[in-house]
């Protein structure tokens, strides 16, 4: 297990779609294990392959004391109930903005180990859910700000110490339902 260091905003692979993980095998345990070491340090509830520079579809969690990984997730909202609450990602260190989310969902993916898996959530399970499986997918949670708010986001990470302005933001619209949506 090793600490990796996480990519930040504005790196193109962030906004890049991760590829189905196709080898069940040593290589991927190491990686699961990074992913869950590095997470522990920078103490986040989540992390993504893509916020090291994997780009696999790879995630590790913990969050209302429930800790484990997804590989090739998909997620489905149990009901219609939202929500709306301060969400920040360790690849936009220091800030965090009100978000929308779905309040239940239901994951399916697999295991380091090539087993079916599915993991219900709540709250900030499935907050995290969300927002790992979008870094999969080469969205950031910035993407679903209202636009007022996005501005105020977009400020904030111009006057941050880590933030290069030789790398220009991109926005993407989501592919998941309710948030691809205008705002």
């Amino acid at each position: 297990m090793t600490v990796q260091p996480l990519r930040l905003f504005g790196d193109p692979v962030l906004r890049t779609k991760a590829d189905p993980v196709v080898d069940f095998d040593r290589e991927l345990r190491t990686l699961v294990a990074d992913l869950h070491e590095t997470m522990r340090d920078q103490g986040g509830a989540g992390l993504a392959a893509p916020q090291i520079g994997v780009g696999l579809r790879v995630f590790t969690f913990r969050a209302d004391d429930v800790v484990g990984h997804m590989i090739n997730p998909t997620w489905n909202a149990a009901d219609d109930t939202e929500q709306f609450g301060p969400e920040g990602c360790l690849s936009i260190p220091g800030l965090r903005f009100d978000c929308r989310r779905f309040e239940h969902v239901v994951a399916t993916g697999w295991d380091m180990y090539g087993e079916p898996q599915t993991v219900e959530g709540t709250a900030l399970v499935a907050r995290a859910i969300q927002h790992e499986t979008d870094h999969l997918d080469g969205v950031l949670f910035l993407d679903k700000l209202d636009p007022a708010t996005r501005r105020e986001a977009m400020k904030a990470i111009r006057e941050a110490p880590w933030f290069d302005a030789g790398a220009p933001p991109t926005v993407k619209t989501s592919p998941h339902p309710l948030f691809g949506r205008a705002l």
